[in-house]
């Protein structure tokens, strides 16, 4: 933020307007930052319009309006509230109109998928922060409006046009979209879960993630967090192996920062259980009383919770990669001759709307297990985050991606975070981290073929069972047009435990190639050169066998309902395809024959080790494999597009269906953290579809009902909005 602010200086702006944060606590880490950024370091270049104080916001100045300083730019960094935007409304008004003509502005909306966003029910109505917005920036003469956010859904599906009957432009963002670089030292979703492999037989370890998530059973989850809201009151929470672990190994790694010579940096556990204030509170006080109870234990090494400690120490040691930090190593004995002073200094905060006993890290450094609520699911710095305990999930990309506070900067103490949370949460972050990409792909193809938001509109792949922002800020969304030209797609989810679908998936595939084989489509120079590869194969062939494969319920692109009308759709580029089967050079036998062209030697497509009952396997198609069906085309040295584009040139416009037979047992290549074998009941047909055209091209654009969020599910999405805005005080 602070580096587009100074380059809008030099580009002629003399007047910038920051719009934080939902509380005084979130406008005061903002002003902090921004001023100590810019202001404090060239204090003569600035006219700090709001004061450095927690309570204290953005007041028109007495004198009316604001003033025009030839030799000093204006920075005022205002709550996102209605009384402080009335201030600044104010202020605009009260401003000299040959004052105003002058000021060139810039507005900066920090989180601005929340409370910027209209959410009101009726069509011509507004929410009062998004009209407050809307009306500042029409009495700018020359403004630029900035929105920030990592969680940008509600931002693209804002409806780009003014609505008849209003007078005021709403907040789309029609000009341009870009995706910020990651930082090399960031912790994102990229870094926590890894990207696609290149090579799936063969993952190279920057892509596999890191090893930071661990298991809470579902036997535990029952016990600290209420069923329902009829529960909430009457619940009382009861202490977990799992919670323990993850105190334990907190109170291990703030002993491991004391060694390494930061005790004098803040360090936090943040536990998120509920979104009950009355569960904030037992849970915190149950943590506290655990912790009082067996003091004297925690700072023993003999004693069997000091055994427990050093024994997680030493599990922990060693499972993310040796070059991830380049502080110092620490043993067991030093870790417990600063486990007492650990303790000394724990305290147990709930942050939540109703807390008076809130965190705060503005004096001495602090050591935290801090309980919280949906205060926390948006924009609250928790400063030396080491630990999170999560079992609260939401049935909203945005919400959910929010309260993952886990991501941002570690230094120091990069091998140290650690995430305990439910298997079926994890799928949805992982689910969810793979949508982020898909939507920061669809944003680079802005910058690559010089389109702007108003040519194309992001579209957000929707996952069955989650919504993608809350209902009311959905009214100008639209059920998306899908087309799959210029996309690859491919299976990486199986029922692996059920047998007969997978003979059944097996067998499909069985007939389609001896059906091809039959009517003498095969390649014979590919067939010399080891592949199996057959040519011209008619679309009906397909389509039989995209009816009788069973995909996983997870790939919703991809399922029949979606997939075979746009088979169907009538462009002659579908009337013929190529189809291979990839085998691994060094892969075992397939257990039964594919059909009449035999066994075939099998891939190998070790799972993620926190699969549970449907195997992930992240990724089954290789770059390699995009011109599987061309020779002399190098693979190595090209991307994704570039190796589609270079098919195109050899094959034309032919799509190509890949059928993989993974081997059932499929261990890991090398040793993994990340990787157990695919351990499955039969061996594993899985495909991949390679489509020709352009990702932006209009025609057979297909649509699809997909399995809505339960009236249940929507009733506690908007339950959320209101516990987030009342915890804020909106």
């Amino acid at each position: 933020m602070t580096a587009v602010i100074a380059k809008a200086l030099d580009a002629g702006y003399d007047t910038v307007i920051v719009l934080a944060g939902l509380t005084n606590k979130l406008r005061f880490q903002t002003q902090m930052r921004v001023y100590n950024d810019l202001a404090r370091r060239n204090p003569m270049n600035w006219q700090v319009l709001t004061p450095n104080e927690m309570d204290r916001d953005f007041r028109a100045p007495p004198q009316g309006g604001f003033l025009s300083h030839s030799d000093k730019a204006q920075l005022a960094v205002i709550k996102k509230n209605v009384s402080p935007l009335g201030e600044l409304r104010k202020a605009i008004d009260e401003t000299y109109p040959a004052v105003l003509r002058q000021l060139r502005v810039l507005v900066i909306d920090d989180e601005c998928d929340q409370a910027s966003v209209n959410s009101a029910r009726g069509e011509l109505d507004m929410t009062a922060i998004n009209q407050r917005i809307r009306e500042i920036l029409s009495m700018l003469p020359a403004v630029t409006y900035v929105g920030y956010t990592a969680t940008p859904f509600a931002n693209v599906l804002i409806n780009p046009y003014r609505v008849d009957g209003q007078d005021l432009d709403d907040l789309y963002p029609r000009d341009f979209i870009t995706a910020l670089p990651r930082p090399e030292r960031y912790f994102g979703t990229e870094r926590l879960f890894g990207r696609t492999p290149e090579d799936p037989e063969s993952p190279r370890p920057e892509e596999e993630g890191l090893d930071m998530i661990r298991e809470v059973p579902p036997e535990e989850e029952v016990l600290l967090q209420p069923h329902n809201r009829k529960e909430r009151d009457a619940f009382q929470p009861v202490m977990t192996q799992s919670l323990e672990d993850a105190i334990l190994y907190f109170l291990a790694c703030c002993a491991v920062r004391h060694a390494r010579g930061d005790r004098e940096q803040h360090m936090t556990m943040l536990v998120h259980t509920s979104a009950y204030v009355t569960t904030h509170e037992r849970v915190a006080a149950l943590i506290q009383g655990w912790v009082d109870v067996h003091r004297d234990k925690l700072a023993d090494p003999l004693s069997d919770l000091g055994t427990r400690i050093a024994t997680l120490w030493k599990d922990e040691n060693g499972r993310l990669p040796m070059d991830i930090t380049d502080a110092q190593a620490v043993s067991t004995d030093q870790l417990f001759e600063f486990l007492p002073e650990v303790l000394t200094r724990l305290e147990f905060p709930v942050e939540n709307g109703a807390s008076d006993d809130r965190i705060d890290y503005s004096g001495r450094p602090k050591t935290y297990i801090v309980v919280g609520g949906s205060i926390l699911a948006r924009g609250l710095t928790l400063e030396g985050l080491m630990v999170s305990y999560f079992l609260r999930s939401a049935n909203q990309y945005d919400t959910l991606l929010q309260m993952g506070r886990w991501f941002g900067y570690r230094p120091r103490y990069e091998d140290l975070p650690r995430i305990w949370m439910p298997d079926e949460l994890n799928r949805r972050f992982r689910s969810l981290a793979a949508v982020e990409q898909e939507i920061r792909d669809e944003i680079e193809q802005y910058r690559l073929r010089d389109l702007t938001p108003m040519d194309i509109a992001v579209r957000i792949r929707a996952i069955p069972g989650m919504a993608i922002t809350a209902t009311n800020k959905m009214r100008s969304a639209r059920r998306c047009a899908v087309s799959y030209w210029g996309t690859h797609r491919q299976t990486f989810r199986f029922a692996h435990r059920d047998k007969d679908v997978l003979r059944r998936n097996w067998a499909a595939g069985a007939e389609l190639v001896s059906r091809i084989e039959a009517l003498g489509l095969r390649d014979r120079e590919a067939e010399a050169a080891g592949r199996k590869l057959w040519r011209t194969v008619p679309r009906s062939s397909i389509r039989k066998f995209i009816e009788a494969y069973a995909i996983e319920t997870s790939h919703a692109d991809l399922l029949p309902d979606l997939l075979i009308p746009f088979l169907e759709g009538g462009d002659p580029r579908l009337d013929h395809w190529n189809v291979g089967i990839v085998e691994s050079a060094q892969g075992k036998p397939s257990d039964v024959d594919f059909g009449t062209v035999g066994h075939v030697r099998t891939v190998r497509r070790a799972k993620l080790k926190d699969s549970g009952s449907i195997a992930d396997i992240k990724a089954l198609m290789s770059k390699r494999d995009i011109v599987f069906d061309c020779q002399d085309i190098n693979a190595q040295t090209s991307g994704w597009d570039a190796l589609k584009a270079a098919r195109v040139e050899v094959v034309g416009q032919i799509p190509l269906l890949l059928l993989y037979p993974i081997d059932r047992h499929s261990e890991p290549e090398r040793e993994s953290k990340v990787r157990v074998p695919l351990d499955a009941a039969h061996d594993i047909l899985g495909l991949g579809l390679l489509f020709p055209g352009s990702v932006t091209e209009g025609g057979n654009f297909v649509s699809v009902d997909l399995e809505p969020v339960s009236v249940e599910e929507l009733e506690e999405i908007e339950e959320e909005e209101a516990a987030q805005a009342e915890a804020a005080g909106v």
